[in-house]
């Protein structure tokens, strides 16, 4: 899996899937396509983290410091993040899939997230993984305390992300 070239080895992990009745090229596009602004919970959970949740998919996010590493269409996408992410601006890094892997700066983090395909032979199944390296032991020190109070929201996020993901692939619809 892309995930695992992009970022082998990590300090943080958190994964969630969900069984979709769908054709993989269907379910990628809607990964792709879907706007999670669409929905409330989603909306609320991402200005709390302070992001925008304007017209907000995966597609688009190319506009702000996340940046797609790599894509397998039908298969699997990964994103990807560097920064401070426990201080109130992040401090974001400009990384892309030329220069993710080779990010060592001292007192930051990086994260991979994907979303990924599998066949599980009585239907498909749609995971998101995301994992975080931190450099250094002040970062591991601060993002550690910093995933405690965010880690289940962002759990959330993801787990609302599936479902809205589910929706579009199964019914064709927007996001709840």
């Amino acid at each position: 899996m892309l995930i695992d070239e992009f970022l082998p080895e990590y300090d943080f992990e958190e994964r969630h899937s969900i069984k979709i009745s769908a054709e993989a090229a269907a379910i990628y596009e809607a990964a792709q396509d879907v706007d999670f602004s669409e929905s409330l919970i989603l909306r609320v959970l991402l200005t709390l983290r302070g992001m925008s949740s304007d017209a907000l998919s995966i597609r688009n996010l190319r506009y702000s410091k996340f940046r797609i590493l790599g894509e397998r269409p039908a298969k699997e996408i990964l994103i990807g993040l560097a920064g401070k992410f426990w201080t109130p601006w992040g401090d974001l890094q400009d990384v892309d899939s030329e220069n993710f892997r080779e990010f060592q700066k001292e007192g930051y983090a990086k994260a991979a997230w994907n979303f990924s395909i599998d066949d599980m032979g009585r239907g498909l199944r749609l995971t998101t993984e995301t994992r975080i390296k931190c450099i250094g032991d002040s970062s591991r020190r601060y993002f550690g305390l910093y995933w405690t109070v965010v880690q289940p929201f962002s759990g959330w996020i993801r787990i609302e992300m599936l479902k809205a993901i589910k929706q579009r692939a199964e019914l064709g619809g927007v996001a709840a």
